[in-house]
């Protein structure tokens, strides 16, 4: 999505940048894990259709995708290459052409090293943030597969609900209906995120 192609969010755990050519060495090892194939339902890719399946995400005006950086590793050393500080990713799909205002979302944390330290949570708030003040979204989908326990209790403690589960491609659906008090709260849960510009893998001033 060109929206978000010079926009980086920073977090307290978790830095959030668009996803660049730069990513994909690291994000194509990352995807051999036949775990994470599994988690996301994913096919292997080789390297040469990972670079196009990233041009494509960049241009397609339904698909929004943040990198999600360690924010402690990038910080740390100004010189040092995001690419050694790739957690996971983030995604909104809007794919519903009836229900504008609905975004899918979903997030990996790959990088084992970072799991179980509320990135995924916090690159999620950050993400719905977004969608609710750029995108002008109110109703929040999340298909996660039925063996993934920590995900589907992360979305519920975002107060995602339950409302299918499908036998056939075994998942879980959530969804959060975004009310005032909903934003109220998301807004508060994202008030130290700071919006900065992104160039050339560099946060600059705008």
């Amino acid at each position: 999505m060109r929206l978000n192609e010079n926009i980086l969010l920073l977090g307290k755990k978790v830095v959030l940048v668009p996803y660049t050519s730069e990513h994909v060495p690291r994000y194509h090892e990352w995807m051999k894990s036949e775990e994470l194939q599994r988690l996301t339902a994913s096919e292997p890719l080789t390297l040469e259709q990972e670079y196009s399946m990233q041009q494509s995400w960049r241009e397609d005006a339904d698909k929004c995708t943040f990198i999600v950086l360690d924010a402690e590793k990038w910080q740390a050393q100004p010189r040092t290459t995001e690419e050694s500080c790739m957690a996971g990713d983030v995604n909104l799909f809007l794919t519903d052409p009836g229900d504008p205002s609905l975004g899918e979302i979903e997030v990996m944390i790959a990088e084992p090293s970072c799991r179980g330290k509320g990135f995924g949570t916090e690159a999620v708030l950050m993400m719905m943030s977004y969608g609710v003040s750029k995108l002008g979204l109110t109703k929040f989908e999340a298909k996660i597969g039925q063996g993934n326990e920590p995900s589907i209790r992360m979305f519920q403690k975002l107060h995602f609900e339950q409302v299918a589960v499908s036998s056939v491609f075994q998942e879980v659906t959530l969804r959060l209906t975004v009310t005032e008090h909903e934003r109220q709260w998301l807004l508060e849960q994202t008030s130290h995120v700071q919006e900065k510009c992104y160039r050339d893998g560099l946060s600059v001033s705008c």
